[in-house]
């Protein structure tokens, strides 16, 4: 059953009602669920599927392909493996234009990179295919997927060959929100309340196949333990596959990941560059782009900044809690997790990975602010003296002062805290010099306490349920 996925999904079948032929890319890392969405809308309209092999040889990848012709039509039944890609298309349209049907025929070719073999010219041929046959017929759906997102965005989304402006769309795959992990756990039979699921959610993100290792009737507690801390855990060495799978010269990617684990607020561009100690920008500028396009950084500018102050801070929940926990506890086994879960080490961590997740899903907020409709900026803020977590700047004359907190239960505004809120509205003030209202919306797990500091000084009182809603 598919959860979520909804605007994928319309764009999708957007593609099968059109007036003519659609060349649509999927990409994205590995175990977000990309072939199972492909499969689940086009079922019923695919007439060839091809998934490359892992580091087959062109050889092995023209054997595989003509094996998957003989099984699509008998007419190739008795065909000889074709010796180059050019070859391998010309069948292609032969076995195209034997099919009778009118509705639109939909060609799946996964793991696309493992196919263009060094010297293989599959992506040549590709183009060659797409150019002069399938954008000149108004019945075909061509879809190219693929895990390895270096080639993936360098080579398909931003093709400056054949291929360039030819794509119909491109779906970005990122992992499920906190609505549609509501959604997956419910779909088996899993009961857990929102901050079980929040809990579950830093430790190992939204990505559907991590989210099917969890076992019902074990607590959180038990299924992190079980995945990321225990010898034979399926979470354990995760962390050293996912950059090797998706980009090539994974260490520099892996480099950069490490350096941005370290700081919680982000860091700039160059500031990150001195820290990575790369001999060459241009290097580090294409693989920290490649890191934002799969969804593992994130770029903030902070309020009244201009675009090259901006920061750059490690969002994949998986990959901060690996560095993090897993990496310098491994081999200590059953129990592990169960054991940290108590210390201040955590409870610390936990109000970052919060404040992570909280921006993320800045959609969500704005719905209970009831702002969804009113154009908005969102950034952060800081200077010396104070810093704001998350700051919306409204076209209604309002500036909503956000202040994220993750506790156990409801959270009181005590005098410290008084004091701190009510500072970092005045230097906000003063530092923009913005002539809005500013107001400060809290955002808690169980929501703030009523008491005489909060009825003063805070005019949203919002609570991680809000986080669960459907965008």
């Amino acid at each position: 059953m598919l959860i979520g996925r909804k605007n994928e999904i319309k764009t999708l079948n957007k593609m099968l009602s059109s007036n003519a032929s659609e060349l649509v890319v999927v990409y994205g890392r590995r175990r977000i669920g990309k072939t199972f969405l492909i499969r689940e809308i086009y079922r019923k309209h695919m007439v060839f599927e091809l998934t490359g092999y892992y580091q087959g040889n062109m050889r092995d990848q023209l054997q595989n392909f003509h094996s998957q012709l003989k099984s699509s039509s008998s007419r190739f039944s008795k065909t000889k493996t074709p010796d180059n890609w050019f070859s391998a298309f010309q069948l292609m349209e032969e076995y195209l234009n034997s099919l009778k049907k009118k509705e639109k025929k939909v060609i799946f070719i996964d793991e696309f990179p493992w196919i263009a073999t060094t010297r293989s010219k599959f992506l040549m041929a590709f183009e060659h295919f797409w150019n002069t046959y399938c954008s000149k017929r108004n019945d075909l759906v061509v879809v190219i997927c693929g895990s390895a997102a270096s080639f993936m965005i360098n080579n398909i989304v931003k093709n400056k060959g054949g291929l360039h402006n030819r794509l119909s769309c491109k779906i970005r795959l990122m992992p499920f929100n906190l609505n549609e992990t509501y959604l997956f756990l419910k779909s088996k039979n899993i009961q857990l309340n929102n901050y079980d699921i929040l809990q579950l959610y830093m430790a190992i993100g939204g990505v559907p196949h991590y989210l099917n290792k969890i076992n019902k009737g074990e607590s959180v507690i038990q299924n992190i333990d079980r995945l990321c801390f225990e010898s034979n855990g399926d979470l354990v060495n995760e962390f050293n596959e996912i950059f090797t799978s998706l980009f090539s010269n994974s260490k520099t990617h892996e480099i950069i990941i490490r350096q941005l684990s370290k700081t919680n607020k982000g860091v700039t561009r160059n500031r990150l560059l001195d820290l990575c100690k790369f001999g060459s920008g241009g290097v580090f500028t294409k693989s920290l782009d490649e890191l934002i396009e799969s969804g593992f950084v994130s770029q903030y500018t902070p309020f009244g900044k201009k675009s090259k102050s901006s920061l750059f801070r490690l969002s994949d929940e998986y990959s901060l809690f690996y560095l993090k926990f897993i990496e310098p506890n491994q081999g200590q086994g059953s129990g592990t997790w169960a054991n940290m879960f108590v210390k201040q080490t955590y409870k610390s961590w936990s109000g970052f990975a919060f404040e992570t997740i909280c921006l993320k899903h800045v959609l969500q907020i704005k719905k209970e602010l009831g702002v969804s409709k009113i154009f908005t900026i969102h950034s952060s803020w800081f200077n010396d003296k104070a810093q704001a977590d998350l700051v919306i700047d409204r076209d209604d004359g309002i500036i909503n002062l956000c202040e994220i907190k993750f506790h156990n239960s409801p959270f009181t505004i005590n005098k410290v805290d008084y004091e701190k809120l009510k500072n970092k509205k005045l230097q906000f003030l003063l530092s923009s010099g913005t002539r809005k209202n500013v107001f400060i919306s809290m955002l808690t797990t169980y929501g703030v306490s009523e008491n005489a500091n909060s009825l003063e000084l805070v005019t949203n009182n919002l609570t991680m349920d809000c986080l669960f809603v459907e965008d």
